[in-house]
């Protein structure tokens, strides 16, 4: 489909949705004949194409944003939403210019009113039912859409967050790089940034040795916790940091984990969200310690008891390249505790 017909298609189905006035201005319209495309990907169960560089991008996830970012394409987003952490301070003068469409899940019109050419998205769950869209709503109106890899390859959607038959690695966020990369014609830059992202993960493996230190890493939620399973981005720094997870016996990405149960595996150290949105309970770091620390149940635990806890964004608890700043941050974490080698 032309740009053309898509922009008129869009708008109608705005005007029918019975959004006032978009917002947007047309942007000239990107040459179809550039070196290299059209670019076609096979991209979690489904084809998309790209005839040339998109220049009305949204994004829909954080990690998604910060990936585009990172590939300096800024003056090409139309918009973000979903944010669980500030962004990465090198990528914030940038973000600055990105209008954000909302701080959670926006709705179908609220992106359409953008006149996206391209929408990404970080988890399968914003571009399904319940969230921003299923991904056949875009596709009707020839908006191409494009999903992260680390949420649906090696990844069983069960309900929830899902489980994961094959433990994620930092291929499927380099592989995510590489496709964005391609899809808007910033392939050096996806190189370089894949090398970048490649030594900071070798360097803070090689920090420290944590072998024989358990942990268990919080996400949200006092009431039903969300602890990590094992295979999930805090498997990544786990694994690379040569911890051990009290919760590496599930393959589900997120349980929940009643407090008993957290107690009972009496991790040796707390790695714990510290998320900035207020959607459930225990959100911030702040919150977290406060409860554990209050409670009667996890105020008993030893990691508790000597407050060996670690901060960390929910950015980098989610798969993105932020889990490579997680392992960086978690190794540091752990020599400020005087655990590891």
């Amino acid at each position: 489909m032309s740009l053309t017909a898509r922009r008129a298609l869009i708008g109608s189905t705005v005007l029918i949705l019975a959004l006032a006035g978009c917002g947007a201005t047309d942007p000239e319209p990107p040459s179809t004949s550039a070196a290299g495309f059209p670019v076609t990907l096979q991209n979690c169960g489904q084809s998309l194409t790209v005839d040339a560089p998109p220049q009305r991008i949204v994004s829909l996830n954080q990690g998604s944003t910060e990936v585009l970012l990172s590939l300096g394409l800024a003056d090409r987003m139309a918009g973000t939403a979903t944010w669980t952490d500030p962004v990465l301070p090198s990528l914030a003068d940038a973000n600055a210019r990105v209008k954000r469409i909302s701080d959670d899940w926006p709705s179908f019109e609220a992106v359409l009113a953008e006149e996206p050419d391209l929408v990404t998205a970080s988890f399968g769950s914003t571009l399904g039912k319940g969230g921003t869209a299923p991904r056949q709503r875009f596709t009707d109106l020839g908006v191409p859409t494009y999903l992260a890899p680390s949420d649906c390859e090696g990844k069983n959607d069960t309900g929830g967050d899902g489980s994961r038959d094959e433990p994620m690695t930092l291929d499927s966020v380099y592989k995510e790089i590489t496709e964005l990369g391609a899809l808007t014609a910033t392939t050096d830059r996806a190189t370089a940034l894949i090398a970048e992202l490649k030594g900071r993960a070798q360097a803070a493996a090689d920090s420290i040795d944590a072998r024989g230190t358990r942990v268990a890493y919080w996400f949200s939620d006092s009431e039903s916790p969300y602890l990590a399973g094992c295979c999930g981005a805090p498997g990544v720094i786990t694994s690379a940091l040569g911890l051990t997870n009290v919760f590496d016996d599930t393959h589900d990405e997120w349980p929940q984990i009643n407090w008993e149960v957290v107690a009972s595996r009496n991790p040796d150290v707390l790695v714990l969200g510290d998320l900035t949105r207020d959607i459930q309970t225990g959100e911030s770091a702040q919150g977290k310690i406060a409860f554990l620390e209050s409670n009667p149940v996890t105020r008993e635990m030893d990691a508790v008891k000597n407050k060996r806890y670690i901060l960390l964004s929910g950015a980098a608890m989610n798969p993105s390249l932020r889990t490579v700043y997680g392992i960086s941050d978690v190794a540091a974490g752990l020599k400020r505790l005087g655990l590891g080698r």
